[in-house]
């Protein structure tokens, strides 16, 4: 089974497929490296393309140590599966709590005056719980679902969280994908998944107290979300107005895992990104067209 080992010991599971220049994808919470499978057979035609399972989510290892999984431990996970195959940069694609690891990851090893790790940053769904008048309420319930993983399971978890406001929409469009989405998600381990819910979900920063921060990334960005999923709307503007590389590109009546939803308007959007890097066509926004980060409203 292939897999890469982390400085602090932990193995990873990981795919490698295809030939070119990579793409590392990184996968949301409810999902795993499976979850990436329609943007894998499209890219992998003409590019590299690399998923793996966050620790927490077997076959990689589950450390049963809630203390060793955090959002700097997760950026550094992502680090390490880009060192253990030798790759100096890659494009990266995270969705959701995998789109927070690459732009923790971009704050790190992308910012002004040092040699990027990435070629560019695509973050998809990213912001759930970042509002600041839903983030201490966002930790609160982070911490109840770890509790309730650990006390119900992951089929009841499955059946509740897997069904949530945000994810209807691909149970309406896909039902055969919904399905396989939600067998998947009962399949992952509660261990794992009460300690990244409890480690990393519910203790990672508030987006809003990191514009500094993200306003640093020199890389291009490409960021994404459904128009109905509603708690990644505010972050993802706030995400394109702090930093000047970025684009943003609202999928019309989607909810959050809009890799599935729409996978071949996402794989559209994204190719054209990566293209547009490539070919060194990806711009910087002109100083004149740049509003407060805050938007009309001010600083909340």
């Amino acid at each position: 089974m292939p897999t890469i080992t982390t400085d602090d010991g932990v193995k990873l599971y990981c795919e490698d497929t295809g030939a070119g220049t990579p793409i590392v994808f990184v996968h949301e919470f409810a999902g795993d490296s499976r979850s990436w499978e329609p943007q894998v057979r499209h890219f992998s035609r003409r590019w590299r393309c690399i998923t793996y399972n966050a620790r927490g989510y077997p076959p990689s290892d589950v450390p049963q140590d809630a203390e060793r999984y955090s959002q700097e431990r997760v950026r550094e996970d992502l680090r390490c599966v880009l060192e253990g195959l030798g790759l100096a940069d890659a494009h990266i694609v995270g969705l959701s709590m995998g789109a927070f690891a690459t732009l923790h990851f971009g704050m790190r090893y992308c910012a002004q005056g040092a040699a990027p790790r990435a070629r560019s940053l695509t973050l998809a769904g990213c912001g759930t719980g970042a509002h600041p008048a839903l983030y201490a309420k966002f930790q609160q319930e982070a911490r109840a679902l770890a509790d309730s993983i650990e006390r119900e399971g992951m089929a009841h978890f499955a059946a509740t969280y897997g069904h949530g406001p945000a994810r209807v929409q691909l149970r309406d469009k896909d039902p055969r994908g919904f399905a396989e989405f939600v067998r998947q998600l009962a399949g992952h381990s509660a261990t794992g998944s009460a300690h990244t819910m409890r480690g990393y979900q519910a203790r990672r920063p508030c987006l809003y107290d990191l514009t500094d921060e993200m306003a640093r990334i020199a890389v291009p960005v490409l960021v994404m979300t459904g128009d109905e999923d509603e708690p990644c709307l505010e972050p993802s503007l706030l995400i394109k107005r702090t930093l000047p590389t970025a684009g943003l590109a609202m999928l019309p009546r989607s909810g959050h895992p809009i890799n599935l939803e729409e996978p071949a308007l996402f794989n559209r959007l994204l190719e054209d990104f990566l293209h547009q890097v490539e070919s060194g066509r990806s711009t910087v926004r002109d100083a004149a067209s740049r509003p407060s980060i805050w938007g009309p409203g001010g600083k909340p």
